[in-house]
């Protein structure tokens, strides 16, 4: 198979699940695209530096996660909220659901890095095992990192519907 073959698939197999990783580092839409965007160019420029050693997805997952964490450091910013003018532009019933996301991720990029990982991975059903390799902790770690994530994120998303 070519390069550009094997990265097409690599990029529809993957993309949906690192965008949404992406947005939860970040909390807006806008920014996780581009970060999307760099971690697919680092792919393409690296895929001959892939030794095998681990499966595609976590080579690829930990490139874009590395990305994110990179940008995150380089700006060290507060995030902006979700862009209201579209948000006007979606219908009534969808845009509830579209909130309710919105709220969920803006809630996970308040989480710490590797939280924000976790959790992202989590909610893209990564096995365990999966999670554990690409985040290099061990599946018993983990577990238990879960479900403090899980009752962290609960407690900030609490603290949304209050205001």
């Amino acid at each position: 198979m070519k390069q550009e073959e094997q990265f097409t698939a690599l990029y529809k197999q993957y993309a949906p699940g690192i965008r949404k990783l992406c947005l939860g580092y970040t909390g807006d839409a806008m920014l996780a695209e581009d970060l999307l965007q760099e971690s697919f160019v680092k792919v393409w420029k690296n895929m001959d530096k892939f030794r095998g050693d681990a499966a595609w997805s976590t080579w690829i997952y930990r490139i874009a996660a590395n990305t994110c964490l990179t940008h995150l450091r380089k700006k060290n910013e507060q995030f902006v909220d979700a862009d209201e003018e579209r948000l006007a532009m979606i219908p009534d019933d969808e845009r509830n659901k579209e909130q309710e996301v919105q709220l969920l991720y803006k809630c996970i990029s308040k989480l710490a890095e590797t939280d924000r990982l976790i959790i992202t991975l989590v909610l893209e059903d990564k096995s365990y095992e999966e999670i554990a390799d690409i985040t290099g902790i061990t599946e018993n770690n983990l577990r238990v990192k879960i479900h403090r994530i899980k009752k962290q994120l609960s407690e900030i998303y609490s603290s949304y519907e209050r205001l």
